[in-house]
């Protein structure tokens, strides 16, 4: 869940609320229908303890996509299952990729935090040494000669 207690009265699309008869009115099929679809997977609607079938509004949406599928774009059921099972993979990997981006902005987050603290340990004494270019040329070293102050 998102870590937040929910109100066990409060309803939501996916709260199994109507009952087959109602859920066909809502959708505009015949019950018949509504079991036929159950049968071949289509829309599985929740069961109650005595196994009435229980709809809920996500499953009425359902019904009515998996009507206009057939009904005006002409797809056979096997056709229409196949679409269901894609769109429900689709919303699946949506999640996970969401899930992904949200583990990958805290790690990047903590490399960060990480980083900082490394640089902040830094020795502020020390200079960062940089390679003496390599060259023929000879340097001779004469000491000077200290003045006597007769001179």
């Amino acid at each position: 869940m998102d870590g937040r207690r929910r109100n066990p009265y409060e309803l939501t699309e996916e709260t199994p609320v109507y009952v087959i008869s109602v859920a066909a009115q809502l959708s505009g099929l015949h019950p018949q229908t509504l079991r036929q679809y159950d049968r071949l997977g289509l829309v599985s609607p929740d069961r109650t303890a005595g196994r009435g079938r229980r709809y809920s509004a996500r499953d009425i949406a359902l019904l009515r996509q998996v009507q206009q599928l057939s009904q005006d774009e002409g797809i056979n059921l096997a056709g229409i299952k196949r679409i269901i099972e894609l769109e429900n993979q689709v919303t699946a990997l949506q999640s996970r990729v969401a899930e992904l981006e949200s583990a990958l902005d805290g790690a990047a987050a903590t490399m960060r935090q990480r980083e900082a603290a490394v640089h902040a340990s830094y020795r502020r004494d020390l200079v960062p040494y940089q390679e003496v270019q390599q060259t023929s040329a000879l340097v001779v070293w004469r000491p000077k000669r200290q003045q006597h102050p007769s001179e």
